[in-house]
């Protein structure tokens, strides 16, 4: 019962936290490119995230007559679902559950997040939420193989899939200073996982309608939305206890400066080129993490 109420306290939490990250992102975009922003509802559009929520959850839910009802149905409160239950992995003050194989679990979620986006596509049967579908999918497999291995590399440095012997070792030096390439990679492989420019082929709008969500409108887009918002709250704070120290007295600062890099990102960058993004996924990341385990593998034989 009190895991229970923790873990719901922390949803709560969470949910929250992507309202206001939604607002920060439109605000900083909108100063990045020299206006305002949201500054109408409330005191310098602080309730704009709520309207937005009321909005969407109150407009028609339409539904496409040849789409397969159930999964077109499922995929977004299930995404949701997943991006909600990986925080259960991070290691705060009170263990939630038990955190030795909580590496494991984390990585088991991010592909959870595959079949969502697939059904999703799928479902919808349009062909252009299908071939939006196939791109995500695509980019969201070849970027896991990267950040799976990049873990590994400290998995085997630590010996264990605790988080917190993650933090133990990081007491005199952080891990970022020990890997700055592979901190790096983690941070663009996140960049792609979480579909944010200069990798959102997921949704390119700019030379497609949309993508894999194409066909939603309402408390489904809202869904979508959401569950990506939360992942990239999500890797933020899993950067921040891998690389920066983990849980320290500065760990909001380290946590929102890793989220304004999010934004920063895509108010900065064109989006890449699909072939471009492949390439840098199996011609780059994978050879360069793959060394770095070897590397990292031989070291703990020696030592």
């Amino acid at each position: 019962m009190f895991f229970l109420s923790v873990y719901l306290l922390s949803v709560v939490g969470v949910l929250v936290g992507v309202a206001f990250l939604t607002l920060f992102e439109r605000k900083l975009l909108g100063y990045i490119q020299l206006r305002k922003g949201p500054n109408k509802l409330g005191l310098g559009g602080f309730l704009q995230p709520f309207a937005d929520a009321v909005k969407l959850f109150t407009k028609e839910q339409t539904f496409p007559y040849m789409s397969n009802y159930l999964p077109y149905y499922l995929a977004p409160v299930i995404s949701l679902s997943v991006s909600l239950l990986v925080w259960i992995s991070l290691p705060w003050g009170f263990v939630l559950l038990n955190s030795d194989l909580m590496i494991l679990f984390f990585l088991c979620c991010i592909s959870m997040g595959v079949y969502t986006l697939m059904a999703a596509g799928w479902s919808s049967n349009s062909k252009y939420s299908l071939l939006g579908a196939l791109r995500a999918v695509a980019q969201t497999v070849s970027y896991e193989v990267s950040l799976a291995l990049i873990l590994l590399s400290f998995v085997l440095l630590i010996s264990s899939f605790n988080l917190f012997t993650m933090f133990s070792y990081q007491t005199y030096v952080w891990f970022f200073y020990l890997g700055p390439v592979l901190s790096l990679l983690w941070l663009v492989s996140c960049l792609a996982e979480t579909n944010r420019t200069p990798f959102d082929f997921a949704e390119g709008e700019s030379e497609l309608v949309s993508g894999y969500n194409t066909e939603y409108s309402s408390g489904g887009f809202a869904l979508i939305m959401l569950s990506e918002y939360t992942s990239i709250l999500f890797m933020s704070a899993l950067f921040v206890m891998m690389f920066m120290g983990g849980l320290s007295f500065f760990f909001m600062i380290k946590f929102l400066l890793i989220v304004f890099i999010f934004v920063w990102v895509r108010g900065t960058l064109p989006r890449m080129r699909y072939d471009k993004l492949m390439n840098l996924a199996w011609k780059s990341f994978l050879p360069v993490s793959l060394n770095y385990l070897l590397f990292f593998s031989g070291y703990v034989l020696l030592f």
